[in-house]
């Protein structure tokens, strides 16, 4: 008898960036794009794999960059969360469209649109084979999608925090700036931080490193490399203590 192989991972929290949705240009949503990604979420949740997901609102509003124009920053950051919001009803929307159930779980509350974030109810969900999308960060100005990811991921109890990005893992320095830059194949997480590699802010960071989060950074436009990553192939870069 024959053994199938099974994941190695039977919760994990993916990290989508605003940018990732809106396609080759990173502005909007291109539902091409978010086909695509709920392609790849339905995919690994058909592995019997519990999958949450947090999304960024880059591609709409960021509000970093609303503060470097004369936005307030709370005000701007706010608006950001807003925006992440958006982002979740679009991946809602495309999962359902094939046939995945879904819940859109808000730190901000929106009882017409939203869920509550309630950690429990987040837990249950999962339980039952939904997908989880958390939007709204964290719910506070001054902490970015990258710490609302670290902080959901330990408070659901995901294996693994999965960072979905355009390059294929990461690099000693910019690999469209310099076409010798090395791939880490693995890297602790004091060595990302003292060499700054910006795999998630520093809040972020902290966290998966207080609590012993691995963090996979990898290419999640490459065709079922998300799966490949559930199933523990080495994919991308490993980033653990």
């Amino acid at each position: 008898m024959i053994k199938t192989k099974r994941p190695q991972y039977s919760r994990v929290l993916l990290k989508l960036s605003g940018e990732v949705l809106g396609g080759e240009t990173g502005n909007g949503i291109s539902a091409e794009a978010v086909k695509g990604m709920a392609e790849q979420i339905c995919e690994v949740r058909e592995l019997g794999v519990q999958v949450v997901v947090v999304i960024g609102g880059g591609n709409i509003f960021r509000g970093l960059a609303g503060s470097e124009r004369g936005i307030e920053r709370a005000t701007g950051d706010y608006m950001g969360m807003l925006a992440t919001i958006i982002n979740s009803l679009a991946l809602q929307d495309a999962l359902e469209k094939l046939g995945a159930p879904t819940r859109v779980q808000s730190a901000i509350a929106m009882s017409q649109i939203a869920e509550p974030f309630i950690r429990r109810r987040a837990v249950r969900h999962l339980e039952k084979g939904r997908v989880v999308i958390f939007g709204g960060g964290t719910g506070n100005p001054y902490f970015s999608t990258d710490t609302a990811a670290a902080l959901r991921a330990n408070e659901i109890g995901a294996e693994v925090v999965l960072k979905a990005t355009k390059v294929d893992g990461i690099y000693d320095c910019d690999p469209k700036k310099n076409p010798k830059a090395v791939r880490y194949e693995k890297i602790s997480y004091l060595e990302a931080l003292q060499r700054q590699l910006k795999v998630m802010d520093s809040t972020a960071f902290s966290l998966c490193m207080d609590n012993k989060t691995p963090i996979i950074v990898f290419d999640f436009f490459k065709p079922h490399n998300l799966k490949r990553v559930v199933m523990g192939e080495k994919v991308g870069t490993l980033v653990t203590g």
